[in-house]
């Protein structure tokens, strides 16, 4: 991935919900940010004290397994991952372009706090709209009891 301008709609498709919190794994911003996972996860851990638990966390074996089924990653039988993933949050990609210092880093990074604020955005839009059809499902369901009265 040599260019640093990349698609709202991939960024939507590698940021996933756990824990109920919007993260992204290690490898995909490893390939994002062109270098490989175990260099990210090397700067990373040289500067632990920059990432608290709220910036990034490590997955445990179930929710691997629940994420590797959700995006189709093939079986750990077959080469691939030797320890759980580590997952960031907005915050721990804004991080990361501080301690990784590259000008693909930054840019990169920009993008996909860009992608965070736009998922936040349509998951209120959704609250809202849930919120409103609720209030009309209400009515409609005090109007028909209003209405099966009067027939009594």
């Amino acid at each position: 991935m040599n260019k640093t301008i990349i698609s709202q709609e991939y960024l939507g498709n590698i940021i996933f919900s756990i824990r109920g919190q919007q993260v992204m794994l290690d490898s995909d911003l490893a390939v994002l940010y062109q270098i490989e996972t175990k260099q990210l996860n090397r700067v990373v851990k040289r500067n632990l004290d920059r990432f608290p638990n709220r910036f990034m966390f490590q997955l445990t074996q179930e929710e691997w397994n629940d994420l590797r089924y959700q995006i189709g990653t093939s079986s750990v039988n077959y080469g691939g991952r030797r320890y759980l993933p580590i997952v960031f949050t907005e915050q721990g990609v804004a991080m990361l372009s501080a301690v990784i210092r590259s000008q693909v880093a930054i840019k990169v990074s920009i993008q996909i706090i860009e992608a965070f604020i736009e998922m936040r955005r349509i998951i209120s839009y959704c609250g809202e709209l849930l919120s409103k059809v609720t209030k009309v499902e209400y009515r409609q369901n005090e109007a028909s009891r209003f209405e099966i009265r009067k027939d009594i």
